[in-house]
């Protein structure tokens, strides 16, 4: 009996969903870090134009 046997349809699927997690959990991360670094810029530039 085989128990572990993945046809070629059934992996290239898990293949693609593995693939689309990871870019997702990247562009998430990326764009909450963006976002942060923004707000913080945006404050120093405000800064930067009062002062003037």
């Amino acid at each position: 009996m085989i128990l572990g046997y993945i046809d070629p349809g059934s992996g290239s699927v898990i293949v693609q969903a593995l693939v689309v997690a990871f870019a997702t959990i990247v562009v998430f991360f990326k764009t909450i870090k963006n976002y942060i670094l923004s707000f913080f810029k945006k404050s120093d530039e405000e800064n930067e134009t009062i002062d003037n």
